[in-house]
């Protein structure tokens, strides 16, 4: 069984998956995009049950464009976001994957919010586009 470390920049803040991920994604939304600071977000999706939290976070809640809310944990310290949950989806722990800091970690496979893609971001053909 595959086990990940993920942290925030100054280590407080830390997430152990086991096993693989359930989804690998990108999203184009505006507010990924402002809370990564990046032109997409990254994240990859583990049942709850293969996560564990060490550390404090502080939770800022988001109400997307669909109406449903993402509780976003992140280090008091640093302020890097190190998880999050989807009230959408129960059960569930979304981790960015920046937060791995590992370049083998599995590529996304999904892409949502294409409709925000910045034009010159060019994904590769298999990644399946959700919008």
């Amino acid at each position: 069984m595959t086990n990940r470390l993920a942290s925030c920049s100054c280590g407080k803040l830390i997430v152990r998956t086991r096993g693989e991920p359930l989804r690998v994604s990108i999203c184009h939304c505006l507010a990924c995009q402002k809370r990564t600071g990046s032109v997409f977000g990254a994240q990859a999706r583990f049942p709850a049950d293969a996560v564990t939290v060490e550390g404090q976070s502080r939770e800022y809640v988001r109400v997307g464009e669909e109406g449903s809310s993402a509780r976003f944990h992140f280090c008091p310290e640093c302020g890097s976001t190190v998880f999050y949950r989807l009230d959408a989806i129960p059960g569930v722990v979304a981790v960015p994957v920046g937060a791995f800091a590992d370049p083998d970690f599995p590529q996304p496979r999904v892409s949502v919010y294409g409709v925000r893609q910045h034009h010159w971001v060019h994904l590769p053909d298999s990644i399946e586009q959700l919008d």
